[in-house]
């Protein structure tokens, strides 16, 4: 089994963070069984397919965030069920919530601003 069918499930959760990935679908772009592709996830990326997601989702989020995107349409198209299950997976992910995320960003901002 090489890491290139894992790269193959990587690259379907890339390009398709926004709607419903399924373990198996995953599993089927790698042409594993389930059980043992989740086992190689871990063992490749250490992280279960789902946290992987969800960090790719939340990333995603932050740039929309950026760009001045409500939250609850953020939470929309980078595949949350609604705002608060965005908000809990982006203080797993980053150790904040979004609107404390945001408030750091105009910070740092302003400092930057300042400085120049």
């Amino acid at each position: 089994m090489s890491a290139t069918n894992l790269l193959d499930a990587v690259a379907y959760i890339e390009a398709n963070f926004d709607k419903t990935v399924s373990l198996a679908q995953l599993a089927d772009v790698s042409a594993l069984s389930v059980s043992r592709f989740a086992t190689r996830f871990r063992e490749q990326f250490g992280l279960s397919p789902y946290r992987y997601l969800c960090t790719v989702r939340v990333r995603r989020a932050q740039t929309l965030l950026l760009a001045g995107v409500p939250g609850s349409v953020v939470a929309a198209e980078v595949g949350f069920f609604d705002q608060s299950h965005l908000a809990r997976h982006f203080k797993r992910c980053c150790g904040m919530t979004p609107s404390a995320y945001l408030q750091r960003a105009r910070e740092t901002q302003d400092v930057f601003a300042q400085a120049a």
